[in-house]
């Protein structure tokens, strides 16, 4: 599956998650019921993968991790905000830099 078919299918499963959970509980809520839906889809779906900066050749565990990591193509970063502030566009466009990647969904 190319990048856009599986971004659809995401897309649609955190509708379906959405649709079931409502607003207000807690994005670890969130990410464990998109993990789930994701999972039932038969998509490979990581959660909270760490993600290591390499300085001058060397690893740094600086912290970063994604939250749900979908076939290794597609990064989705959870945010429970009534509004995306550029720092969260920011964040997922470092993870897209440092993993090679080229589509994540906020």
């Amino acid at each position: 599956m190319l990048e856009n078919e599986i971004s659809k299918v995401i897309v649609n499963a955190a509708f379906q998650v959405h649709s079931n959970l409502g607003p207000g509980l807690l994005e670890s809520a969130y990410e464990h019921a998109l993990l789930y839906e994701l999972q039932q889809t038969g998509l490979n779906v990581e959660r909270q993968v760490e993600l290591p900066l390499i300085y001058k050749k060397v690893e740094l565990n600086c912290g970063y991790r994604i939250d749900l990591w979908v076939e290794r193509l597609v990064i989705v970063e959870l945010k429970t905000v009534e509004k995306f502030d550029p720092l969260h566009v920011a964040q997922l466009l470092t993870y897209l830099k440092l993993t090679d990647n080229h589509l994540g969904l906020l």
